[in-house]
Parts: C-alpha cells; structure tokens; sequence
C-alpha cells in the first residue's frame, strides 16, 4: 500500500508516496481505507523539524487527519463499509493518516457526517477538536461574549460557529481586510484588523488561535486560552484573576460525533479550498505554503 513516510528531515522532495506494508489492527483498533486526508500547520512543521524534541522517531508516516471507510472494524461495533472519520495524534504516536490503511483506535473516530462528502469530512477532525476541546475549558455558554484572535483561519472559523451555536456573542480579530467579510459570514457579530480598537475588558473569554496575546480585551475573572504553542504561553493573568492555558488537542472520537451532528444539523460550516491527489502531495504543500487560503487543502487518495 502507499503512504507519505519519510525516512529524513526536509523540504518538499522529502513527499512522495511510498510503498509500506498494510497494518495490522491491534486489540481496540479499527482499519480504515483512507479515502481523504488533509494538510495541517502541523504537518508542514514536522516534516521541516520545526517540531524539535517532539519529532518522532523517524522513519515515520505524516498526517493527522482521515476520512474512509471501515475494513476490519475489530470489536469496535461498526459494520464493515461504514464511512468514518477521525483524528490521530501523529506527535504523541508517531501513527500518520497519510496511508491507504490505517489502524487506529476505535474511541478515536465516529461515523462520518453524511450531509458532506468524505473529502470534506476529512478536513474537520483536527481543528474542530481542537475548537471544541478549547471552547469547552473557556466554558462557552449562552450569554457570553467570545473574541476569537484569527476567526478566518481553520481553527478559527469553526470555534466562532461552534460558539454561536452554544448561545455566545462572537467577535473576530482577523489578519486581513479580505477576511472580515468571511468572519461575517461565520457568524461573528464584529470584525476588525485593527486591535487596537479592541474594547479593553470587554470580552468574558478570548480564544486565540496564533499567539495574538490580546490580553487586554479579557475581562478581569475571565478565561484566556491559546492553541499557539510555538508562540510560548500566555503571560501571567493571575493579578486579574484571569485563567489562562495553552490548550493542546487530543483524540477524542465522541467530540467527533459531536462534530458530525453540527455539521448534519446545519450548525457548521466546512470549508475546502482545493483538493489534490496523493501523487501531487508536493503540489498540494506547495498551495498551502502560498497561505491566503479559504479552507483547508484536501489529499485524496
């Protein structure tokens, strides 16, 4: 079968397919015939050795993400065929979804949505657990007022609807004059460029997907999370009695199904900006790298 292993360090021409042998599940796990993946920041940084001592044990297969369709379902429950998808901690595991086969965890997927394609199924584990897991230690309720720092971005765009749909009043700080529109449409009730127009306490938590630090705009008593672990943690709040927290993704197959039933409900939105096959990995890399992007890029395999 075909995976994107790679045996050094490197840019691009470290991508290619290559031919490895299928996996076997182990006890608890599930076989996927991968169908779509996705590019992350993440990936783009390992395969750079941006990550440092977090890099796993080379050779090792890259990808977080994976849409497909179940083989050996194990113990697991799901019918063969069933359309799954799900999120693998690629770091902590050093188990990439860049491959026809995958054998991952069973309480790691959930049945895929079945409004949308696979191919845009496969977009959505990373960023939404990782919007989903950091709204739930902002503790977003009905009522609360949420600045989000980089709504348009993956991450970003999907906490400011995921927020909405938890009954809070979201505002949006964008990179770009382009993206105010977009974080409109998202369901953000302010957007701006400009931080400086932020109101100073006005907000009861803050979201930051990469390292804004807009410390000022959190209410004292409030909560401030950020997902920017390469920017350092949040600087010390505690004067004002303010929670803060670098917050990092885990797999979680029930915050998938969750997911999935926003997105079968018409409460989130999925956002695809092109899509490449396996073979053109380097291509697809190289649109990502361009940035400016309105989605994420797929990886069909």
């Amino acid at each position: 079968m075909r995976a994107v292993r790679i045996d050094h360090l490197g840019d691009l021409e470290v991508l290619a397919p290559v031919d490895v042998p299928e996996p076997r599940p182990a006890e608890g796990e599930v076989l996927v015939r991968v169908i779509a993946s996705a590019v992350n920041p993440v990936d783009e940084k390992t395969r750079a050795g941006a990550i440092g001592e977090g890099t796993p044990p080379l050779p090792m297969t890259l990808g977080w993400e994976l849409a497909g369709i179940v083989v050996d379902p194990g113990t697991s429950g799901l019918p063969v065929g069933e359309r799954v998808f799900g999120m693998v901690h690629q770091l902590a595991t050093g188990r990439g979804s860049w491959a026809d086969l995958v054998a991952v965890p069973a309480a790691s997927i959930a049945r895929a949505p079945m409004s949308v394609s696979l191919a845009e199924a496969a977009t959505l584990p990373l960023p939404g657990l990782t919007a989903t897991q950091t709204l739930d230690w902002l503790r977003i309720g009905p009522g609360d007022k949420l600045l989000v720092a980089g709504a348009a971005g993956a991450v970003g765009g999907l906490a400011v609807q995921l927020a909405r749909a938890r009954g809070a009043r979201v505002d949006a700080l964008v990179s770009r004059q382009a993206q105010i529109e977009v974080a409109h449409e998202l369901g953000a009730d302010h957007a701006t460029t400009d931080r400086a127009t932020l109101q100073v306490g006005g907000y009861d938590a803050v979201f930051d997907t990469f390292g804004a630090f807009v410390t000022g705009a959190v209410a004292d008593g409030g909560r401030y999370a950020s997902i920017a672990t390469q920017a350092g943690p949040v600087p010390d709040l505690s004067h004002r009695r303010v929670r803060t927290t670098v917050n990092q993704v885990r797999e979680d197959g029930r915050g998938l199904a969750e997911l999935a039933a926003a997105v079968d409900g018409g409460r989130l939105k999925i956002r695809v900006e092109a899509q490449y096959a396996l073979q053109d990995i380097k291509a697809a890399h190289e649109h990502f790298r361009r940035g400016s992007l309105n989605g994420k890029i797929v990886l069909i395999f």
